[in-house]
């Protein structure tokens, strides 16, 4: 079986060690090719060569943007209910081995956080034949794996984006300061937001908007935050929408998300899990961002739950 090893050298958990380490494991099992990354969009440019080439494999060792970039070279970047721009064929089966910082992708799907042990359990897990067919959400025009959102969480990921390019490490600590500092700086903003689910009416007065294809919605250190408990990548998509940015709703809230047994309610929160699809509309253009990785702003996006888009190799699910 021909695979292909596309790795993130700068990456924030990629060592040059550890890539050895990866390569040479599995290079006992697979026909293995190895392609660093050096410029933004070149993860898809070569997962999409592996799918034309009809390689069984497609092990990507980065971040959760580096999958991302991946998935969407893998699959195309099709309408929904239209597959015509999809490569032909079977597409290539992927493996996530994590190597950025909070790796919330392969951790959704059972995928051990540190390399070296992830490494071992992929061995496992081919030798097993483990595989797994998940749903994907789709927006603006490209596939996401766990989440995306407008508002709030956009601005703390092009924040992020910011602190990495002037040199400074994306730590889960450096995560809670610039949530903070953006939330408190949005917190007077008007809610310019206004959600609609099929067969509901259009809610209005929604400060940010959380879109997830899995649960958890992001890590913190070993921490889950969980804003959609209910939402698998088996199911439909899970919305979590806020219509308050008030000091003490938003701490009530914050307590329950990161709770052991996460089932977050209030009168401000809707909060709804496995559906179809959700449109997001803003009175102005508004930050966006999928799986981390800011797009720039908009404001209107359609997210559509695909089922059954992508092969993983990755324990079964719960």
């Amino acid at each position: 079986m021909r695979a292909l090893l596309i790795v993130n050298p700068n990456a924030t958990a990629t060592t040059p060690a550890g890539r050895d380490l990866l390569a040479h494991a599995l290079a006992s099992r697979l026909k293995l090719e190895v392609a660093h990354t050096t410029h933004r969009g070149h993860a898809a440019e070569l997962a999409h060569r592996a799918a034309l080439e009809g390689m069984s494999h497609v092990v990507i060792h980065g971040g959760d943007g580096t999958v991302n970039e991946a998935i969407n070279g893998l699959l195309g970047a099709p309408q929904p209910g239209s597959m015509q721009q999809l490569p032909l064929g079977r597409t290539p089966t992927v493996c996530v081995v994590p190597g950025g910082s909070a790796n919330v992708f392969a951790r959704s799907l059972g995928i051990r956080p540190d390399p070296v042990e992830a490494t071992n359990q992929l061995l496992d897990l081919l030798a097993a034949r483990q595989m797994r067919r998940i749903g994907l959400g789709h927006c603006d025009n490209r596939w996401f794996c766990f989440t995306a959102g407008m508002g709030v969480d956009a601005k703390v990921v092009e924040s992020m984006e910011g602190a990495r390019k002037a040199g400074h490490l994306a730590t889960p600590a450096r995560y809670v300061r610039t949530t903070v500092r953006t939330f408190l700086r949005d917190a007077r903003s008007p809610a310019r937001l206004t959600v609609t689910v099929p067969g509901s009416e259009p809610v209005e007065g929604v400060h940010y908007a959380f879109v997830s294809n899995t649960s958890p919605w992001t890590y913190l250190n070993e921490r889950p935050v969980e804003t959609n408990p209910g939402t698998t990548f088996e199911g439909g998509l899970g919305l979590f929408a806020m219509r308050s940015m008030g000091t003490i709703t938003s701490l009530l809230v914050t307590r329950q998300l990161l709770s052991a047994s996460a089932q977050p309610k209030n009168k401000s929160l809707l909060r709804l899990d496995d559906i179809p699809s959700v449109r997001i509309q803003s009175a102005e253009p508004i930050g966006f961002q999928i799986d981390g990785d800011y797009l720039g702003t908009r404001s209107d996006i359609e997210f559509t739950s695909v089922p059954d888009m992508l092969e993983v190799v990755a324990p079964a699910a719960n």
